[in-house]
């Protein structure tokens, strides 16, 4: 897979700042997930569509991992932020401390592509969240592929 050069958000993450998400959204990232950050953070792919269940999905850019937000031009595009705007409607429970929904690209329209830990904690699936579907503690998934990797193999094609 690809990604384009020009559109790499940076500082790009390390693994302290990594490690300091995982604590605070109680999850274990897949290790081929935190490589791809270390070295795409933010990026948009240059193979963008990826099908499943008969409809069609384009990626307008994953998102990244920044410490300060505020003073970055692509702050709006950080997985932080985006939880910020909408993590009521990606769990069922409340009293959630951490995620089971993470947020880790924006499609084209308005769903986002989300790291799915609400079976196994430490090996997520890949699943597409439906924001129109979706209501608060009613998400609303399809799931894309069983792995990260899997999933970037998908762009390939």
């Amino acid at each position: 897979m690809n990604i384009k050069e020009d559109t790499i958000v940076y500082p790009l993450p390390i693994d302290s700042l990594l490690d300091k998400e995982e604590s605070m959204w109680r999850v274990v990232l897949p290790p081929e997930y935190k490589v791809f950050l270390k070295k795409y953070n933010g990026g948009v792919p240059e193979n963008r569509s990826f099908s499943i269940n008969q409809h069609s999905y384009a990626i307008d850019r994953f998102l990244c991992v920044l410490e300060d937000t505020d003073s970055n031009e692509f702050g709006i595009y950080d997985i932080d932020v985006t939880l910020t705007r909408i993590e009521d409607r990606l769990t069922e429970n409340e009293d959630l401390v951490g995620v089971e929904l993470l947020p880790i690209a924006i499609l084209f329209s308005g769903d986002y592509l989300c790291l799915d830990f609400k079976v196994f904690n430490e090996i997520p699936t890949v699943c597409v969240w439906s924001h129109e579907e979706s209501g608060e503690l009613e998400p609303i998934t399809y799931l894309v592929s069983e792995s990260f990797e899997s999933f970037l193999e998908m762009l390939t094609e």
